[in-house]
């Protein structure tokens, strides 16, 4: 999958402009694929140089003018020819998961403060997604909207995204109580061991 996808598909719902697009991003599409602003920005520009997407100026009284975007029958085509593709499988690849490989080797303080920065960062975006579908459905309940609602792909990413920060969350926080209570015996064994040998000096 390119970025291009990602805009094309994020693009559908009608007009936005780049800051808009950026929030999208932000908000829901980071729920499976990240990009950054002036990456989206130089993909706007690509997508309408290929005719995939067309601009149009909006003139603004007491702001700067801006260019709102859409997707054209030829970005349609292109979501359609991927979406025919096969897709791969995903996996993870995240730089604390081989610091925690390596706990037994190295500090499991400055781990645990990781992983408690991650469970609340998870926990914040668990509460802006529970949110964000509660706005989605409006006053349909799940099960209704699911059958019914007249636009459900964002809400099933954004399903998808809640149980991925969900079981992020609880990862985490189980991660850090096992290297915890693990850090907490071996210091209660050196200290055991301490004593020990200061009672067999004594003695001897």
């Amino acid at each position: 999958m390119a970025l291009r996808h990602a805009v094309l598909a994020a693009l559908v719902d009608g007009e936005y402009s780049g800051y808009q697009l950026a929030k999208a991003f932000d908000i829901g599409v980071a729920n499976f694929w990240h990009a950054l602003p002036q990456q989206l920005y130089a993909e706007l520009a690509k997508l309408e140089r290929e005719g995939l997407i067309a601009g149009r100026q909006v003139v603004q009284e007491t702001r700067p003018n801006k260019r709102l975007f859409h997707v054209t029958d030829a970005g349609f085509a292109e979501l359609e020819a991927f979406a025919t593709a096969t897709s791969k499988p995903s996996f993870i690849r995240d730089d604390l998961l081989v610091k925690i490989h390596a706990a037994d080797r190295i500090d499991s303080g400055t781990l645990i403060e990781q992983l408690t920065d991650r469970a609340s960062a998870a926990e914040a975006k668990t509460a802006l997604l529970d949110s964000l579908l509660v706005k989605m459905r409006g006053a349909l309940d799940e099960d209704e909207f699911l059958r019914s609602g007249t636009r459900i792909g964002p809400y099933l990413t954004c399903l998808r995204g809640l149980a991925f920060e969900r079981e992020h969350r609880d990862w985490c926080l189980r991660t850090a109580a096992v290297l915890r209570e693990r850090g907490a015996a071996r210091t209660e064994q050196r200290s055991v061991r301490t004593e020990e040998g200061g009672t067999a000096r004594a003695e001897s």
